[in-house]
This record gives C-alpha cells, structure tokens and sequence, in this order.
C-alpha cells in the first residue's frame, strides 16, 4: 500500500515562510513526477509547482520567484519552500505523485492528505 503524507504547514503572517514535506512510503518501485496542489474554500484545485524525476520544475505564474520545489537527486521526499507568503496563498496544501509500484506495473497517480497553510489578512 503506498501512502503520500505532507507535513510542515500552520499559520504564518505575511511575509514569512513555511517548507513543506511531502513523503511517499509503501511498495514502491519507482516515482515520476510529483506536485504539489493547492485549494483554498470555495476555489477549484490548482496546480503549485511540479517537479519530474530528472529535476525539470513548473510553476503556476502566481508563486513563481515566491515558492521553490525539489527532490534531492530526484527522489523521495519532495519539498515545498514557500517564502512571502500571501494571505492568497491560505488553502489546504496536498502533494501527488506518479508512482509505479512494479515494473510491470503501469504509473498510477497518488495523493496525499494534505496539510493547511494559513495567512491571516
């Protein structure tokens, strides 16, 4: 059974910063990509930033230059760096993975629970 868990989010004023953890565990063979995504009440889900196995990241234009994903060499855990913080960027904070749990397996996408950032106006 593979589990994705986030940690590293709370409250934070504005301008500060948080970094968060995301974890796969179980059997795996291998991983992808992996991403982090972002809802706030009353919003859609939105991509935050994504990063492949080779290292090759993306943003959303709205926290590009602010936050900053890795995976050391590419593997697991995956880290979010969030740094000046708005109170737009408030929301419930869940990491995804490709995961390939066998190599006769096919890539199946995973997510975690999530982890709630908050930024008081």
């Amino acid at each position: 059974q593979v589990q994705l868990v986030e940690s590293g989010g709370g409250l934070v004023q504005a301008g500060g910063s948080l970094r968060l953890s995301c974890a796969a565990s179980g059997s795996i063979f291998s991983i992808s990509e992996m991403g982090w995504y972002r809802q706030a009440p009353g919003k859609q889900r939105e991509l935050v930033a994504g990063i492949t196995s080779g290292g090759d990241t993306n943003y959303s234009d709205s926290v590009k230059g602010r936050f900053t994903i890795s995976r050391d060499n590419g593997k697991n855990p995956t880290y979010l760096q969030m740094n000046s913080l708005k109170p737009e960027d408030a929301a419930l904070y869940s990491c995804n993975a490709q995961i390939r749990v066998h190599i006769r397996v096919l890539l199946r996408t995973y997510w975690g629970q999530g982890t709630q950032v908050t930024v008081p106006p």
